[in-house]
């Protein structure tokens, strides 16, 4: 039990300190008068991917790959088949906006980019800047058709579905009687350090379990340690599917993944470049590509996800962890 206790420990952190992370950096926007435009399309709609974030950097620093990238491309993978599962289950998940499809395309042309540089190359700092520098371009484009008001896309959609999950997260009028700038920068600090922390021992957890059972640091990161860090995306999109909003959990999904690749990789990639195992060039990233296309082909017949198409997206998660685990 004392070997599970860091990881626990971890994934408990990461979801306090993310929480007051987002929750202080909206208040300290607000106190600047940011446009909750501008906040929702990044304090909002990527801040709950700071766990994810900090695993894979903490992990690649820490040389262990299989955790750093199990973490992102499990992730995916967890979104895809686990929650859009769970969420259909909840109601169907209707796909009417066009910018949504546009978002999808998106995700499916980052993540064959991804597999493909993978297969090819080490995670060079120059391919992370190439991810982080593509990820900047597309929330400059997103925000540029979000001003206009012809279409919300995925980015929007996560953004939201955060905001209805936590209604302490949605940005208001600043008021005197509100947080004070100093309280907020307080929050954020303090929210940063227990996210590090949380990671750290996370990432700690992660090799003490895989030492212990014998079972490859790849697998640990594909499976406990991406769901566990893909919770305030299960949490956000359950609760959206729940509130008939369907289509803000399934944009809440596909910002995520866009996000994933270009900004965790590319931030990992930046920080600590290293090299992706070959179990996961070799299956894992094919599974996330081939649950892309899934997903896709589920989204574009009838623009709609079934009930029965999210069951067999979670009985195929369930085929894919069983596969791998040993």
């Amino acid at each position: 039990m004392t070997t599970w206790l860091p990881l626990i420990a971890g994934l408990a952190l990461l979801v306090v300190g993310g929480e007051l992370l987002v929750r202080g950096a909206v208040q300290a926007a607000t106190r600047l008068g940011v446009s909750p435009l501008v906040i929702g399309l990044t304090l909002v709609g990527f801040g709950t991917s700071t766990p994810e974030l900090v695993t894979s950097v903490q992990a690649s620093l820490a040389g262990s790959p299989g955790i750093a990238y199990g973490n992102i491309v499990g992730s995916n993978i967890a979104n895809l088949l686990l929650i859009i599962g769970i969420s259909a289950l909840f109601t169907p998940l209707l796909i009417a906006s066009s910018a949504l499809r546009r978002d999808a395309v998106i995700m499916l042309g980052v993540t064959i980019g991804f597999a493909a540089l993978a297969a090819l190359t080490p995670m060079t700092r120059a391919i992370g800047a190439a991810f982080v520098l593509g990820l900047a371009a597309y929330i400059f484009f997103v925000f540029r058709q979000e001003r206009s008001g012809a279409s919300h896309g995925a980015v929007y959609q996560k953004s939201e579905a955060t905001q209805q999950a936590d209604p302490g997260l949605t940005p208001v009028a600043a008021t005197p009687d509100g947080p004070s700038f100093a309280l907020a920068l307080l929050t954020v600090a303090a929210g940063l350090a227990i996210v590090i922390a949380g990671g750290h021992f996370l990432v700690q957890g992660a090799v003490a379990v895989a030492r212990g059972f014998g079972i490859s640091e790849t697998v640990i990161g594909l499976t406990i340690v991406a769901v566990g860090t893909s919770m305030p995306e299960l949490i956000t999109s359950i609760v959206a599917a729940y509130r008939k909003q369907a289509d803000v959990a399934f944009g809440n999904i596909i910002g995520s993944n866009i996000y994933n690749i270009l900004g965790i990789g590319g931030a990992t990639a930046l920080i600590a470049p290293i090299g992706v195992p070959a179990e996961i060039i070799r299956f894992d990233n094919p599974v996330m590509i081939g649950a892309s296309l899934l997903l896709i082909l589920f989204a574009f017949t009838g623009l709609r996800i079934a009930r029965w198409e999210g069951a067999l997206l979670l009985a195929g998660y369930c085929g894919y962890v069983f596969w791998i685990w040993p």
